[in-house]
């Protein structure tokens, strides 16, 4: 197929793509939340309640990672690093993992992040939310809502290699072979 018909053809699954993702903003909107409790997470500072990771916002983004062991979880982490500034002016964001506070300090400073970060080590919040398996931790997003003093989750998504929460795996889809046998890495060079 000629490059100029196949840029058609995509452009056509683009538009399906953007249609789709309307229908799911709808669904989204009329999902009835559930309430959480008000987990004890762990910070370098001590413990703190999920009911103050909002901050002064009445919305909250907890990113679950899988902690430092996952290349693919610092791939993600990386990419937020970028936006988090975009982020953190429409909703609180923090990223939690099963490492200790210190780890994640040591690991976060050598990556140059910026954005908060909680242990939920020793509790039943990953669990609870769903990113934990039989084999493990899994990654994803959860999104709060603070309302009348309740903690509503208002949705959620799993991350995997080619989601939609990662710009890189959508250009390296570019390329004819697409990521190919590539997989992301602590180091490169």
């Amino acid at each position: 197929m000629s490059y100029k018909d196949t840029a058609k053809k995509l452009a056509g699954y683009r538009r399906q793509i953007a249609a789709l993702r309307q229908r799911m903003r709808k669904a989204q909107a009329a999902v009835s939340p559930e309430e959480v409790q008000d987990y004890e997470l762990a910070t370098p500072k001590g413990s703190v309640r999920l009911s103050a990771l909002f901050g002064d916002k009445d919305d909250l983004i907890v990113i679950h990672n899988m902690g430092t062991s996952c290349p693919y979880c610092m791939l993600w982490a990386d990419g937020y690093n970028g936006v988090y500034h975009h982020l953190a002016d429409r909703a609180a964001f923090v990223v939690a993992s099963p490492d200790t506070p210190a780890v994640q300090q040591k690991f976060a400073s050598g990556r140059g992040w910026r954005f908060p970060m909680v242990s939920h080590k020793g509790t039943s919040f990953a669990e609870d939310m769903g990113y934990r398996s039989k084999n493990g931790w899994l990654p994803g997003i959860s999104v709060f809502k603070r309302e009348k003093g309740r903690i509503l989750r208002v949705s959620d998504a799993p991350f995997s290699p080619g989601d939609d929460f990662c710009a890189l795996w959508h250009i390296l889809d570019l390329f004819p072979e697409g990521a190919a046998a590539w997989s992301p890495k602590f180091r490169y060079g």
